[in-house]
């Protein structure tokens, strides 16, 4: 008899075979080159950099600033589209499935070490980030031309630190020249929050992703949702001890933070958690 696939295990498959499918020009990152082929035109679901030598799509975020920074603005209703169509259909499940970066985090928190949580103020902060530095500054800091700052990018973004600004120096040697004190600071930024991933599960989904606060606004009603059946709930609290989001799915199942990972599912021993493309009660 065969024996079933567990639902981690699935859904680690699912977030590997994302991460290869947004990054397919693996030998990219011994020359340096990037894939600027007519993919480039289309963005990924999850945070995946654009600069990234094997990425096959761009960032979502990358192109909302960049659009949000131009003088075409009403090209930004196509990013804007997209990430709608992504959040209705799927809400945070991006964030918990198909985030190159969210599986980043996660492996390094299978790092042996002292466990700890965010603190709940910290999670305003991604919303923070979002309005002033995916939608105000590309805006409003523009330079003669018109164009504006991708102020997320060039100052912040972990993500395009990793995939990008760490390959690309380390196969280019006029890039490496040209590092100065804008790259420290994004390093410094990537590697507090690589450290921190160890110890709080994604810090950087909690805290500061932008694309997680964007498809959040869509969990109370995307397609793919946690239905929670409180006549089977036994007040365990084992579904709350599991949720790397630090939510109790009992009390909020359309929490803006759930990633829908699966894992309270998982834990409750009575199937009082179901995750799906279903009806909620």
């Amino acid at each position: 008899m065969t024996k079933k696939i567990s639902n981690p295990l699935k859904r680690k498959i699912i977030q590997i075979c994302a991460f290869g499918f947004c990054n397919p020009f693996m030998k990219n990152f011994f020359s340096g080159r990037l894939y600027s082929g007519k993919w480039k035109h289309f963005c990924a679901p999850g945070l995946n950099c654009y600069s990234c030598p094997a990425a096959a799509f761009s960032c979502p975020i990358g192109a909302l600033q960049a659009v949000q920074g131009s003088m075409e603005f009403n090209a930004s209703f196509y990013v804007a589209g997209l990430l709608a169509a992504f959040g209705v259909f799927l809400g945070r499940a991006v964030c918990g499935f198909l985030c190159p970066f969210g599986l980043v985090q996660e492996l390094l928190h299978k790092i042996p070490s002292p466990k700890i949580k965010a603190p709940r103020i910290l999670r305003f902060a991604k919303y923070a980030l979002l309005a002033l530095f995916v939608l105000i500054l590309p805006a409003a800091d523009t330079n003669y031309a018109g164009l504006g700052t991708p102020a997320f990018c060039k100052w912040i973004c972990p993500a395009g630190t990793l995939e990008a600004g760490l390959p690309l120096a380390a196969a280019n040697q006029g890039v490496r020249a040209s590092l100065g004190a804008l790259f420290a600071l994004k390093f410094f930024v990537l590697a507090l929050v690589l450290v921190a991933s160890v110890f709080c599960a994604r810090f950087f989904c909690k805290a500061l992703c932008p694309l997680g606060a964007v498809y959040g606004f869509f969990n109370p009603f995307s397609f793919y949702r946690l239905n929670f059946q409180k006549s089977k709930c036994v007040s365990c609290k084992k579904c709350a001890a599991v949720c790397p989001m630090d939510i109790d799915p009992a009390k909020s199942q359309n929490s803006f933070e759930c990633v829908r990972c699966n894992k309270c599912a998982d834990a409750c021993p009575t199937g009082a958690i179901l995750l799906g493309f279903l009806k909620g009660d």
